[in-house]
């Protein structure tokens, strides 16, 4: 059985509360794990500090990978609708936050998604919620972008697919080389956006951004 954790209900007001769930078998056995790394880097845990300081970053951890728990293709298809609409459907400025599985550091930035739909639609928030399902796991962004192009493509099989991510690495602003204003980008493209470069160029202009 989930437990709940209810540090954001607001228990005063009878309107919305967010309500997290838990699984606690899962959450003590990285609690368990994350106090022992805390010890092995010289930390007190039991300073009041850290004390609870293991079952949070436990809870943290299975936030940020939760998509490896969610279908990106069913996500898609709970609002897949018959529209004659032949034109590019864009959705940009997407935020993005994943974990970089080299060292689960941070990345962030933004994707921009377009398709052009072959009699089939999809709901516009289904768009963002395909970026979230795959970035919230431990990803690189290189197949973090081809993961969307594929998802789309396979599940509505549209005329084409244009995925561009524009990313800040953590790994490389902390660590490592400590270049602060590096940004990476990665597209990827399928049907008319390969075989069409007006319709190409058409998207990098509405998202605004050079490729390289």
């Amino acid at each position: 059985m989930d437990n709940f954790d209810n540090e954001d209900v607001d228990h005063e007001n009878g309107g919305y509360a967010k309500i997290e769930k838990w699984n606690p078998e899962t959450t003590n056995k990285l609690a368990v794990h994350y106090k022992a790394i805390l010890e092995l880097l010289g930390e007190d845990v039991n300073r009041e500090g850290l004390q609870r300081t293991p079952i949070r970053v436990a809870k943290s951890i299975q936030f940020l990978t939760h998509g490896n728990h969610a279908d990106p293709k069913a996500i898609l298809s709970a609002t897949k609708f018959k529209e004659d609409y032949p034109q590019m459907v864009l959705v940009k400025d997407i935020d993005l936050y994943s974990m970089c599985e080299h060292h689960m550091i941070p990345f962030y930035g933004k994707a921009h998604v377009a398709y052009i739909p072959n009699g089939y639609i999809t709901g516009l928030s289904k768009i963002a919620r395909v970026v979230e399902a795959y970035a919230r796991r431990l990803q690189v962004q290189e197949r973090l972008t081809m993961q969307i192009r594929d998802c789309i493509q396979e599940t509505l099989n549209p005329l084409g697919v244009a995925v561009v991510i524009e990313a800040a690495h953590m790994c490389m602003q902390m660590r490592g080389i400590q270049k602060q204003n590096s940004v990476t980008t990665t597209s990827a493209f399928t049907g008319i956006f390969l075989s069409e470069i007006k319709t190409r160029e058409e998207f990098i202009h509405l998202i605004g951004i050079k490729l390289h």
